[in-house]
Formats: C-alpha cells, structure tokens, sequence
C-alpha cells in the first residue's frame, strides 16, 4: 500500500488542474518578465489535460501519477511539460515502492527533485523551480516524524520562502538566464508554479 491513495492522487491533480487556471495569467504575465510569456497557458493545457483523466480507471496512485506525467510531457510546451513530468514520473516510481507512512511521501517527492535535477541540469540557486522545491524536501524530512499534514504544511511553506528568496538571484538557467542581472527582482514562473503545486498537496494529502 502507497503512502497516499489514489483517491487523493487525483484529488491533488484536480486541485492542482484549478489552481493552475486560476493562476493562469500571473503565471503566464511572470513568464512575459523573464521568458516566452507561455508558462501559464502551458501549464493551463496541461492541467486540463489530467484532470481529464479517470481517476476510477487506475489501480494505484503510482499508475495515476505515472499518467499525468506522460500526460504533461506530450501536452506542455517548452521546458515546463518535460520537468514537471519527469517530476510526476519519478514521484510515482517511488511511491510505489515506498512505506506507506509519511517516509514514503518523503522518498517520493525526493526522487522528483532529483529528477528535475538530472532533466533540467540545474540545482538549488540557479532561480529555477528547484529552488521551491528542494527547501520544500528538506522541510518535509524535518517535521516527517510529526505526520504527513505537518510535514506537508512545513513544505509549502518553505516552498514560498525558497520562490520568495529566488527573486533577488540572477538566473542561471533557462530563458530567464539570457537576462544577466536584469533577472534580478524577477519572481521566477516555474518557482510559483511549483509553491502552488506544494500548496495543492498539503490541502488535499495533508490526510494520508
């Protein structure tokens, strides 16, 4: 048994599929700052795309989240379909073969930030989305041993703080990058995208 079900798999990918539309165009207008002005709508395609998915048809969170990856990658334009799906790809691996505790939730959002690592070629300070997401780990893993909704608050939280702290850096990876020292005071889109991605799960697996 998965640390989550797949219930609040999909629950958390249809949170997240609003969240996104919602936020759409800041996301897209921060793009427009620093990039190719599509993330939002990108992102937007994509999302619907999931949620589209029928939850009832899989036989396990993995397969789900394994799904929505694949999803992402063939529906989402530029650097955005290939991260988060590798992101949702490398979670579900390990949550299928991980404890079905906080432990498990932890493995599994550590190997999809060591996918993202590995895909994107970047690390914690290149104002990148890792730089949401690695502090987001780390405060998993330190509030894991108080349960998985403290841990998951804990990681939104920090989420916020890492895309917060990542607008005063230079970029030194993706479009943003061609910039040079005009990224700087820039809030960086795929930093957001991933908070509100954070946000998502601690409202909807904050039970598991």
């Amino acid at each position: 048994m998965a640390a989550i079900s797949t219930e609040q798999a999909g629950a958390w990918l249809a949170d997240y599929a609003q969240v996104i539309g919602e936020n759409a165009a800041m996301l897209t207008d921060l793009d427009r700052q620093t990039g190719d002005a599509d993330h939002g709508s990108n992102m937007d395609r994509g999302m619907k795309a999931v949620a589209a998915l029928d939850v009832s048809s899989f036989d396990s969170p993995g397969a789900l989240l394994k799904k929505a990856g694949m999803t992402l990658v063939s529906n989402v334009g530029g650097a955005s379909g290939p991260l988060y799906g590798t992101f949702f790809l490398r979670f579900a691996g390990a949550l299928d073969d991980g404890p079905d505790d906080a432990s498990g939730l932890l493995g599994a959002l550590r190997a999809g930030l060591e996918g993202i690592e590995q895909r994107g070629k970047a690390e914690r300070g290149d104002k990148t989305m890792i730089d949401a997401l690695a502090p987001a780990v780390e405060a998993f893993e330190t509030q894991s041993g108080a349960g998985t909704s403290a841990a998951l608050t804990a990681a939104a939280k920090a989420a916020a703080r890492g895309r917060d702290e990542a607008t005063d850096l230079i970029a030194r990876k993706g479009r943003a990058s061609y910039l040079g020292e005009r990224s700087k005071g820039k809030q960086d889109p795929g930093a957001t995208s991933m908070t509100l991605l954070l946000e998502s799960a601690a409202r909807t697996l904050g039970s598991a």
